[in-house]
């Protein structure tokens, strides 16, 4: 296991798109890393790389998040003994069907690892965090969490799981030194948003432009590292306009 001598952050679902955004710009910003990621070896590996030409150290998990025991398994002992100075949960999956035809799988699978996710990811990291009375805690929620998406019930519904869950978790641990915030992304050139019709929701942006994933990470870098800091319990959208 790596010496960490100075702060670090884990950046859950950090090997593509916006998790990779969030991931370098931290790097970049002081922190060494620690990288989760599902199955995509190759993009962490890439990351990763990117991230030692930085400078600084980058550690690379590959686990189920959905699955409490391999959580732990990852996480446990190492924020036990280095607990994390930043928590940035950003793993999540979408499975768009409209509610009517919704299989059990497509919500099951969706609210497994967007909103279970986070209890298992939070729930291990947690103590070791309040033991030291410092840090940020940061989830990546969405537009649709916020307002609803037609096709996107499921994953809505965890989105706006995560809100809920943030604005808790915030009201409880706030005089422990532990900043918790969300950042909810509107359209944002990721993979998620390959397959939809551009020139159908570029009117609906009033900045007209979509996001990109360095648009989120600068907002999270914010939330990590300022030091002058009475933001908790928030939920900032970068999204354009698109929620207003």
């Amino acid at each position: 296991m790596k010496e960490y001598t100075e702060k670090t952050a884990l950046v859950v679902g950090g090997s593509r798109g916006i998790g990779r955004a969030i991931a370098l710009r931290l790097a970049r910003s002081g922190f060494d890393i620690r990288l989760t990621y599902q199955s995509n070896h190759e993009a962490a590996y890439k990351v990763k790389s990117e991230i030692e030409e930085i400078g600084k150290k980058c550690e690379i998990m590959a686990f189920d998040i959905s699955d409490n025991d391999a959580t732990r398994a990852a996480l446990e002992k190492i924020s036990d003994e280095h607990p994390p100075h930043v928590v940035v949960f950003n793993s999540g999956i979408a499975k768009d069907n409209l509610m009517v035809w919704m299989t059990k799988e497509e919500w099951n699978s969706v609210i497994s690892v967007n909103l279970n996710g986070f209890y298992n990811v939070i729930n291990t990291v947690l103590f070791p965090m309040l033991r030291e009375k410092r840090g940020r805690i940061v989830v990546v929620s969405s537009t649709s969490g916020q307002i609803g998406q037609a096709g996107q019930v499921n994953y809505s519904a965890s989105k706006a799981g995560l809100i809920g869950a943030v604005k808790a978790l915030a009201r409880e641990i706030g005089r422990k030194n532990i900043f918790v915030n969300a950042v909810a992304p509107g359209l944002i050139l990721t993979d998620m948003v390959e397959s939809l019709d551009k020139k159908k929701f570029l009117p609906l942006i009033p900045i007209n432009r979509f996001g990109n994933p360095e648009d989120v990470a600068s907002v999270v870098n914010f939330l990590c590292t300022e030091e002058n800091m009475y933001i908790h319990g928030q939920v900032i959208g970068i999204n354009g306009g698109l929620a207003i």
